[in-house]
C-alpha cells in the first residue's frame, strides 16, 4: 500500500524559508514522476513543482527561482525547499506521485492532477506580510 506523508508546514513572514518534505513508503516503481502541488481557499490546485526518476524537475514559472524540489530515493522522500516566501505562497501543499503508467519520455503527463495517482493529505503553509 502507497502512503505519501507530508510534513514541514508553518507560519513564517514574508521572505522566509520553508523545507517540505514528503516520505512516500510502499512507492517502490523505478518510473515516476513525484510532484509538490498547492491549493488556497478559493482557488484550483496548482502543480509547481516536479522531480522525475531520470532527475528532470520542472518549476513552475510563479517560484522560478524560489523554490527547487528534490529527493532523496534511498530514504523515500521528496523535498521541496521554499525561499524568499511571499504571502501569495500561503496554501495548502499536497505532495502527489504517479502511478506508472505514463509513457518514459513523459512520467509526468501534463503535470495535471489527472496524472498522479497518489496523494499525501497536506501540508499548511502561511505567510504574512
Amino acid at each position: 500500500q502507497v502512503m505519501l506523508a507530508e510534513s514541514g508546514g508553518d507560519s513564517v513572514q514574508a521572505g522566509g524559508s520553508l523545507r517540505l518534505s514528503c516520505v512516500a513508503s510502499g512507492y517502490t516503481y523505478s518510473r515516476y514522476c513525484l510532484a509538490w502541488f498547492r491549493q488556497s481557499p478559493g482557488k484550483d490546485r496548482e502543480g509547481v513543482a516536479y522531480i522525475e526518476s531520470n532527475g528532470r524537475t520542472r518549476i513552475v514559472d510563479s517560484v522560478k527561482g524560489r523554490f527547487t524540489i528534490s529527493e532523496d530515493s534511498a530514504a523515500n522522500t521528496f523535498y521541496l525547499q521554499m525561499n524568499s516566501l511571499k504571502p501569495e505562497d500561503s496554501a495548502m501543499y499536497y505532495c502527489a506521485a504517479t502511478l506508472p503508467t505514463l509513457p518514459p519520455d513523459n512520467l509526468c503527463g501534463g503535470g495535471y492532477q489527472r496524472d498522479f495517482g497518489y496523494w499525501g493529505r497536506g501540508t499548511q503553509v502561511s505567510v504574512s506580510a
